[in-house]
């Protein structure tokens, strides 16, 4: 073995698993290997040839990549080649992180074969702080070397590490999305259960989802005012109701049919309602049982009750020689079949009669007909008395100083 000068082992030789110098390998004055030099490892056995030589490594670089092959020197020559200890240097295994051989290895700084996805610290784990002196010799039992087989147990744990990692995680942002949605319903529900507790007593029952608003009475829907332009004109064309209404009594039978311009937009069904209700109401033409009305579909009838446009209505007004437009009145026809219903009158009411239009529609179909009827127009005579049925009470209910009551009955009193 080479020396220095002062009898110390030449620098640049390692030790054998016991920490005694290897065959060559130089010491420092207290008989320590020399700084610099790792310990040879546990795992790979001496390779000797003939002669006492070490073998020229080829195939394998410096970074320890390829396989260790041996090549032959020639006999005699002593001590192992640089390109042997170069194989052995701390950064021989770019395939998994481990500290230096020059760490000192302890309880606490024990190897972590998880390093490679576990340690994100830029220095190398256990690695001594920058003022450790670097020249101070290795101490503690050396690092066992790890061969491919160790290698590639280490990267395969790593990539399952890393897997059931993927796996987890992905599945808490799942259940957390999941339960997320689920929370959000149930916080939304119980909000509008507090909203709907809030509305009602105690005492109520709860409404039903499915429960529909309850339908307006014939009553309501008599009263109500409807929209309807005072210019409308429609085309003139008319539907008939269908369905019949007998005659509910044993008077004079008349028969009628009713008609609904097209385009209205009115209830047609109600209409043709009121007109049987208030024919044969006790108070109107059917008094005392002189007269009995009833509502036909097809066939011939007596006359047709027509709820037209303001437009039609003068139309038709016109052909028996009458002006429905100054007024803006019902009238009826009695060269033709029709009886003519103005319906902005029937939507909207008059002046007259202000918000009853459950009187005033009333009024409206029992003028009309007594026309039809053979009844001519008459004016109150006394101060605070009913008008009559036949009074023009859509213009007025004042005449030479006489003031006169709504009235839509022909026999108010019975």
């Amino acid at each position: 073995m080479p020396r220095l000068p002062d009898g110390t082992p030449a620098h640049g030789f390692p030790r054998l698993p016991d920490g005694t110098p290897a065959h060559g390998a130089p010491r420092l004055p207290d008989g320590t290997p020399a700084h610099g030099f790792p310990q040879v490892r546990g795992g790979h056995p001496e390779q000797r040839e003939s002669g006492g030589g070490w073998g020229e490594l080829r195939g394998r670089t410096q970074s320890g990549a390829g396989p260790l092959i041996p090549r032959q020197r020639p006999a005699g020559t002593g001590g192992p080649r640089k390109e042997y200890l170069d194989a052995f240097a701390e950064e021989d295994d770019v395939f998994a992180r481990r500290r230096p051989a020059s760490v000192a290895a302890s309880a606490d700084n024990a190897y972590d074969p998880y390093a490679s996805v576990t340690d994100w610290d830029p220095a190398p784990r256990g690695a001594a702080p920058a003022d450790v002196d670097d020249d101070a010799p290795p101490t503690g039992e050396p690092v066992a070397a790890k061969g491919a087989k160790g290698r590639t147990f280490t990267g395969i744990a790593a990539a399952a590490v890393t897997t059931v990692l993927a796996v987890v995680v992905a599945g808490q942002v799942t259940d957390t999305r999941d339960g997320d949605v689920q929370s959000q319903s149930t916080t939304d529900q119980a909000a509008r259960d507090a909203r709907d507790s809030a509305t009602r007593g105690d005492d109520r029952p709860s409404p039903s989802p499915s429960a529909d608003v309850a339908p307006l009475t014939y009553e309501q829907k008599m009263g109500a005012k409807y929209a309807l332009s005072a210019t409308l004109k429609g085309p003139g064309k008319f539907d008939a109701v269908p369905g019949i209404d007998k005659a509910p009594g044993k008077g004079q039978k008349y028969t009628y049919r009713v008609d609904v311009e097209q385009g209205l937009g009115l209830d047609a069904e109600l209409f043709a309602q009121a007109v049987q209700k208030t024919l044969n109401d006790d108070r109107s033409w059917a008094h005392s049982g002189a007269r009995t009305f009833e509502r036909i579909y097809s066939g011939k009838p007596d006359f047709v009750i027509t709820l037209a446009s303001p437009g039609t209505t003068a139309d038709w007004c016109a052909k028996s020689g009458l002006d429905t437009t100054v007024d803006n009145v019902s009238c009826n026809s009695d060269a033709t079949e029709r009886v003519m219903i103005n319906a902005y009158r029937w939507a909207q009411g008059s002046k007259t009669y202000g918000d009853k239009m459950y009187a005033y529609r009333q009024m409206l179909i029992n003028h009309e007909v007594g026309h039809r009827l053979g009844y001519p127009h008459v004016t109150c005579d006394k101060n605070g008395d009913l008008a009559p049925v036949m009074q023009q009470q859509t213009k007025f209910l004042e005449y030479d100083g006489i003031r006169c009551l709504p009235n839509p009955w022909p026999y108010p009193k019975s």
